[in-house]
């Protein structure tokens, strides 16, 4: 087992010295505390909102076994992350085309099979994962709801956490448990609120400014908010329709909403110049994480 765990430092050093200089992607996980917040919703029609400003989107489900990513899109996955840590597939085989150009790679049971993961596949997954580098300007996470190890894993190996919850007394309390989870175990950790289904925007920075009050209190870290999203119909319309809200409903409340957060965050983002680990080192911490 020592001389497997050697194995796999040593890859992760030799692939670190051979990185290239390709422009970094930025890696984001999307989580909640609670489920039914809209987590998966928000996922992809702000990934859509990325894609219609000319970036270049992956999207990971990585909700083992309750993923549905792939319904709100009405896209069948043939292969997922499973069958390219089994070293069955490339990651061309398990990228699926979305709406938009967007890309999407369904976990499957790959989360799982990390726990086991041998130098052999370790090196094929690092080699072929890594093709996103420079691929895609964003790889998008959206897991689980609740923090279990392999979210938890996910969330310190990733860029920016992005945490979504609604103005409900359990989605606020399940959310803060989340957070002070993630931050007494790495305080450095980008965290961003997003507040799903307000039914006004005075309601969604109330419910904002509950979390930041605690966190600042209680875990002396600052927690700010990226968007409120209002409450709108055409939402459960949209999935019923398996077409996703921005483009079902571009005029509707929620889309527009997604369109001036994305907005707003492209220009905040050259303003900061926010920066990113880059899909490689994610996957080496990750793995390593996991191990």
């Amino acid at each position: 087992m020592n001389d497997q765990a050697e194995r796999l430092r040593s890859m992760v050093a030799q692939s670190r010295q051979e990185e290239t200089q390709a422009p970094n992607t930025r890696v984001i996980t999307i989580t909640s505390g609670k489920g039914g917040v809209g987590k998966s919703n928000f996922t992809l029609n702000y990934a859509l909102g990325l894609a219609q400003q000319g970036k270049r989107v992956v999207i990971l489900d990585a909700d083992v076994g309750f993923g549905n990513i792939d319904v709100l899109m009405g896209v069948t996955p043939k292969k997922t992350l499973a069958d390219l840590i089994r070293k069955e597939a490339t990651l061309k085989d398990i990228l699926e085309t979305g709406p938009c150009d967007i890309k999407f790679i369904a976990g499957g049971s790959g989360f799982q099979d990390l726990l086991d993961i041998k130098p052999e596949q370790y090196e094929y997954l690092l080699e072929q994962l890594g093709e996103l580098q420079g691929f895609a300007d964003y790889v998008l996470i959206d897991t689980g709801a609740g923090l279990n190890a392999q979210t938890l894993q996910l969330i310190l190996a990733s860029d920016d956490v992005y945490v979504v919850l609604t103005p409900e007394p359990t989605a606020i309390t399940d959310a803060y448990a989340l957070i002070k989870m993630v931050v007494n175990r790495e305080r450095g950790t980008r965290i961003q609120l997003v507040i799903n289904r307000a039914q006004s925007v005075p309601e969604g920075k109330e419910t904002a400014e509950k979390i930041r009050l605690v966190a600042e209190r209680f875990l002396a870290v600052e927690i700010p908010t990226l968007c409120v999203l209002l409450d709108d119909p055409n939402v459960t319309k949209s999935v019923r329709r398996q077409v996703p809200f921005l483009l079902a409903y571009p005029n509707g409340l929620a889309s527009m909403c997604i369109g001036n957060v994305v907005s707003a965050q492209l220009k905040g983002e050259v303003a900061r110049d926010l920066s990113t680990k880059g899909m490689k080192q994610f996957l080496h911490r990750m793995v390593r994480l996991f191990q």
